[in-house]
């Protein structure tokens, strides 16, 4: 199979080293570069600049990982001449194409996964079969914070220029860090109202918000809250759901789930030995060839990724003119 790689900045390169140790070899660099890391990696790997003249060399695959606000310049038009394709969350920074993508996608009849990575996450895949079994009774909320220092994501160049600092690029905390939107979603069905207060609070340099606090309303009458932000250190990223019957916690930093039923003591489920944080990545290109190869279907679909952009500009929207939003 051939693949094409648009943007090769940290996700794009980890994307290109995960498909050369699953034994893939065919792949084609397209770039602009921009990337503030060295090129050192990329050698051997033909480098296209122009994306028409990639697309004219008819991969199967096309890995969309440029920034955000231009991921459906390249998305559509590889849609439309049946591409299959793994696109970086979010979609995009606004609804503008969404149409078009998805007519492009039934037009060339190629297959999409979007990058949401917990979704392959070990420890939070013990969630859904805990709240199936009814081992916290029936949800009755959850709560999700997330915090990280922005200027430590990427040492290597001035935060600033980074796209998840840029509006231009399609950066802020909400787009950039939308992950719990979809987790939840896939956790605890749809969400049918939100509510948001943010904006930029802290001293970074920054053209777009750098913390969040996202109030949701399930459409089976769970509530929830989504804390983001660019600024906490050390960084915290922690997900809590409370039922009638316990509460299930899950923490990134370790991965472990930990389970209280009707106020017993902790049991602790820890992800399996040797796992880190590439895993996910890895997990999700294998399943991506799965899905291009017609083996299993894509568990976060082209559809998932629409809500979540629903979601996240709605949350953009109610801190700008503080309304509630009903979805």
């Amino acid at each position: 199979m051939k693949f094409l790689i648009a943007g090769l900045g940290s996700i794009g390169r980890r994307h290109l080293r995960n498909l050369v140790n699953l034994g893939e070899k065919d792949i084609i660099l397209y770039r602009t570069h921009q990337a503030t890391l060295s090129d050192e990696e990329l050698a051997g790997f033909p480098v296209v600049t122009v994306l028409e003249e990639a697309l004219a060399q008819k991969p199967d695959a096309v890995i969309v990982a440029n920034p955000t606000a231009l991921h459906l310049d390249v998305a559509i038009p590889a849609a439309k001449i049946g591409c299959h394709l793994l696109m970086e969350k979010p979609l995009s920074n606004s609804m503008d194409g969404i149409a078009q993508l998805r007519e492009a996608v039934a037009a060339g009849k190629g297959k999409v996964l979007v990058g949401f990575q917990f979704r392959y996450h070990p420890g939070l895949n013990q969630i859904p079969k805990m709240l199936k079994e009814g081992a916290i009774g029936r949800p009755l909320s959850a709560r999700v914070h997330w915090g990280e220092y922005l200027p430590n994501w990427h040492p290597w160049e001035d935060y600033r220029q980074g796209y998840a600092a840029r509006s231009d690029l399609g950066g802020g905390v909400v787009l950039t860090l939308c992950h719990p939107l979809d987790y939840l979603r896939w956790l605890l069905g749809d969400i049918q109202e939100l509510f948001a207060f943010g904006g930029h609070l802290s001293d970074l340099e920054l053209q777009v918000e750098d913390t969040a606090e996202i109030s949701l309303h399930f459409a089976n009458g769970v509530v929830g809250s989504v804390h983001l932000n660019y600024n906490q250190r050390p960084p915290v990223h922690i997900l809590e759901i409370v039922g009638t019957g316990g509460t299930v916690r899950w923490d990134n930093a370790d991965g472990a789930v930990q389970l209280s039923r009707a106020g017993e003591p902790w049991a602790s489920f820890p992800v399996p030995t040797g796992f880190e944080r590439n895993w996910l990545f890895q997990e999700e290109i294998r399943h991506f060839l799965a899905v291009m190869r017609g083996d299993e279907n894509p568990i976060c679909t082209l559809e998932d990724g629409v809500w979540v952009q629903r979601l996240a500009l709605s949350a953009l929207n109610s801190i700008e003119t503080g309304a509630k939003i009903r979805l």
